[in-house]
């Protein structure tokens, strides 16, 4: 079930706008209403203004009628099992459940499997907030 979201992130890496740093990298997200919601990292030269894969594909999933990430796949040209960054870490928990799946991958598949409670044990979270 997951090689589909591998190749969903390997395909959405392609629509990597990284000239920057030259670090491209797709995600992609299998999302409460079944469908598949993918992203890519998009640079600025303003770089604190550009983003990554994982927001982009979030975006699209909430927009798309998603409420929920059910699973999800990051591949990154470059670095084998790259794991989503700090800022993307918490972004994601906001959508997902302890026990989500995120799977790391390379060029040929999925390579790691973790929780978001394993990537992220201890997300922010405050009953003021909700």
């Amino acid at each position: 079930m997951a090689h589909d979201l591998f190749e969903a992130a390997r395909d959405a890496m392609k629509f990597a706008h990284a000239p920057y740093s030259k670090f491209p990298v797709g995600a992609a997200i299998r999302a409460d209403d079944g469908k598949i919601y993918t992203g890519a990292n998009i640079e600025n030269l303003s770089f604190p203004q550009g983003w990554c894969a994982e927001p982009t594909a979030i975006g699209c999933m909430i927009m798309g009628g998603g409420k929920k990430i059910v699973e999800m796949a990051v591949i990154a040209e470059k670095l084998a099992l790259c794991p989503p960054c700090g800022g993307c870490r918490q972004k994601i928990s906001e959508f997902a459940s302890a026990s989500t799946k995120i799977y790391l991958c390379d060029e040929v598949g999925v390579q790691k499997t973790m929780t978001m409670d394993e990537l992220l044990p201890l997300s922010f979270k405050t009953d003021i907030l909700g």
